[in-house]
């Protein structure tokens, strides 16, 4: 008899919950109505690494960057404009920024923000002590243990939605999950934003790959929340990259003020990879990256004064031997903890790394070095992290296994980051007056009222006896994760959604495309 059974046995035992490891277990599964919480509030403190002179001299290297060597703005006169107007040397597309110039435009962007969702009861607050996790984004293709590696779909990419509203781990849609390869180009946005409001009811991510599908996604935001309700409140984030080393382009920048010009927030992201688009050394880099999110940072504010924006960081290396990128490493985890460091010291929202790996399946790697990237998110202090969930192959693929493996790790994490609570109940005083000395507290009073909250109990995890695990038929984690998407998926119940709605945004969504010749690149 195990733990679960000899508690289920005890004489009297309250029964209005379901109880034991399959109860519990069932609560991390779509039978859950609702999530663990529609975000973290963490009950652990940062984890500061570096000492005031230290920080100073980073930010020292950031101006210098800043005003010594600039930033090319392309494409973008309107940009250039900005700048000029702010007080910045603008030489062609170069521009040169007075040390503290930026800073100071910063100080109109709000500390934190509620993003809303459709489903109110799912709103998340991005800063300050909020942790959200988002799944990964990006990738071009898909992997599972049955159909191995290949382009994603838009069926696939609304599975991957499906299993992030059905886990209670997750706080957020996401934007571009998985690429949906068998739509044009030039429409796929379209489905991609129409699926994140039909298939769940939590916050998501609309488009950044042109400034029109930008300001699409955001009328489609329209149709769901009011035009005046998005004028002042924050209901899409849009995901923008620094193009690394020192250039923002024109397509980043025009979609970045499209979303503060709607009073939407813009994610800004560098993507340094050590080595190549910024130095092998870890200081250099993180000097690079203040410089040019800072930038992409204060754009938004010359766009719309007081706009909600998350200063983003993606800091990875590179083999030195083969050239090819690396992720889940230690120098890149280490540097996040300073990043955190930067950005509260801008009092700005923050994003920062993630689940990554370089690994091509499921595995001990993967693991290895998701975990490693993702508890430097946790304790550099990331309110808003994206690539929580599915990351393989270095971006390159979305793993549905690993996706459910990423997201139970998720809920781990939930128990982490709520720290150690010390009261009357915690410290068990009465249990101790109850069991006294050298007898178990399996059936006491106290284990009775606590048992079911405990500890996080893994939804994919093996705790049997070794007999048990033989017997069950000798899988592994993957396997296990494998089935369980798929039950997922079965048991999806998609969020109700007003018909009229409905039916406007599938209008919509058809008039825009009608407009268009499809577009395959």
């Amino acid at each position: 008899m195990d733990v679960a059974e000899i508690i289920e046995a005890k004489p009297g035992r309250r029964r209005e919950r379901a109880g034991g490891r399959d109860g519990r277990r069932a609560g991390h599964g779509t039978e859950l109505p609702h999530r663990a919480a529609p975000y973290i509030i963490r009950n652990i403190p940062t984890y500061d690494i570096l000492g005031e002179d230290n920080l100073l001299k980073i930010e020292a290297a950031a101006d210098r960057i800043l005003a010594e060597v600039g930033i090319e703005f392309r494409d973008d006169p309107v940009a250039l404009q900005h700048w000029k107007r702010a007080g910045a040397d603008v030489d062609g597309l170069l521009v040169r920024f007075p040390p503290g110039m930026l800073r100071e435009i910063l100080k109109s962007a709000p500390s934190s923000f509620t993003q809303h969702a459709r489903n109110p009861a799912n709103n998340v607050e991005i800063g300050g002590k909020s942790v959200v996790f988002a799944p990964a984004y990006g990738s071009p293709f898909v992997t599972d243990l049955d159909k191995g590696r290949r382009y994603g779909t838009i069926e696939d990419f609304r599975n991957f939605i499906k299993l992030a509203q059905s886990s209670p781990w997750l706080h957020h849609s996401g934007g571009t999950i998985c690429e949906p390869v068998d739509v044009p180009v030039n429409k796929r946005h379209l489905d991609m934003v129409y699926s994140h409001l039909k298939y769940s009811d939590r916050c998501f991510m609309g488009s950044v790959t042109a400034e029109s599908r930008a300001e699409e996604s955001i009328e489609m935001a329209r149709i769901v929340f009011g035009r005046d309700f998005v004028d002042r409140n924050c209901v899409i984030l849009g995901n923008v990259n620094v193009n690394s080393p020192l250039v923002w382009d024109g397509t980043m920048t025009n979609v970045l003020r499209a979303y503060a010009r709607a009073n939407q927030a813009a994610v800004i992201v560098p993507f340094i990879l050590g080595g190549a688009m910024g130095p092998v050394t870890n200081a250099g880099a993180i000097a690079q990256s203040l410089a040019e999110t800072m930038a992409g940072c204060a754009l938004t504010q010359l766009e719309r004064k007081g706009a909600p924006v998350i200063f983003g960081n993606f800091l990875s290396s590179m083999s030195l031997r083969t050239g090819s990128p690396t992720f889940g490493t230690p120098e890149p985890a280490i540097g996040s903890m300073v990043i955190g460091q930067l950005a509260r010291r801008l009092n700005l929202p923050l994003r920062c790394a993630g689940n990554f790996s370089n690994s091509k399946l499921p595995d001990a790697q993967a693991m290895n070095e998701g975990t490693m990237s993702m508890l430097s998110a946790v304790h550099c202090g990331a309110n808003f992290i994206l690539h929580s969930a599915g990351f393989l192959d270095g971006l390159l693929s979305m793993s549905y296994e690993k996706f459910v493996m990423d997201m139970d790790f998720c809920g781990a994490l939930h128990s982490y980051l709520a720290g150690v609570v010390v009261d009357d109940n915690s410290l068990a005083i009465d249990a101790f007056l109850e069991v006294g000395v050298g007898k178990h507290f399996l059936g006491c009073a106290h284990t009775m009222e606590n048992y079911q909250t405990a500890f996080w109990d893994s939804a994919v995890a093996d705790n049997e006896p070794f007999e048990k695990w033989e017997i069950a038929g000798q899988t592994d984690a993957a396997t296990r994760a494998n089935l369980r998407w798929k039950q997922m998926l079965a048991d999806y119940q998609p969020p109700p959604m007003d018909e009229a709605t409905d039916e406007a945004l599938v209008e919509f969504v058809d008039r825009t495309k009608a407009k268009l010749a499809d577009a395959w690149y």
